[in-house]
């Protein structure tokens, strides 16, 4: 049976890789001018906002594994939970702003469905950013070679400090 750190490491990559791909394939569609194009890089940021919900939801169950563990600290969790729910919403927000750019295009009122598409452009980049960021927040949590200048607990229980010759 799954557990919920294998369900979070399995699903939090979709939302980030979706977005970078949702964004340079309606880059693309937008310097091709290929309509085409656009709504497929739309549809992928529809896609990244959906498979956002697992990611998050599938946090506190990773965060139940992991947080006894050596080199795990309540900062580094509760920095990458800030970052998530910021992250969470952009992503909410841009795949809405891409679904509505869709259905725009659907009811021929295609004006305002490019105006909209540029929108959830603009929103993307934005949110890769930040769900970049909150990969990275994870990131940090189990791979304390990531971590600069960081107090990291060994297995001993004694404290390292990273970046110290002593």
């Amino acid at each position: 049976m799954i557990n919920g750190a294998q369900l979070h490491l399995a699903v939090n990559h979709m939302p980030v890789v979706g977005v970078l791909f949702g964004f340079l394939i309606l880059f693309v569609g937008m310097l091709m001018k290929n309509s085409s194009v656009k709504k497929t890089g739309l549809a992928v940021l529809v896609f990244a906002s959906v498979m956002v919900a697992p990611a998050y939801l599938s946090g506190e169950p990773a965060e139940d594994m992991v947080e006894h563990k050596p080199g795990v600290t309540k900062a580094l969790i509760h920095e990458h939970e800030e970052s998530a729910e910021i992250s969470l919403v952009f992503t909410a927000i841009t795949g809405g702003v891409a679904a509505l750019a869709l259905a725009l295009g659907k009811m021929k009122r295609d004006q305002l469905a490019g105006k909209t598409s540029v929108a959830a452009f603009a929103l993307s980049a934005v949110t890769f950013a930040l769900l970049a960021n909150t990969a990275h927040l994870g990131g940090l949590i189990r791979h304390d070679e990531l971590r600069t200048n960081a107090s990291v607990t060994n297995e001993a229980g004694e404290k390292n400090h990273d970046g110290d010759d002593d």
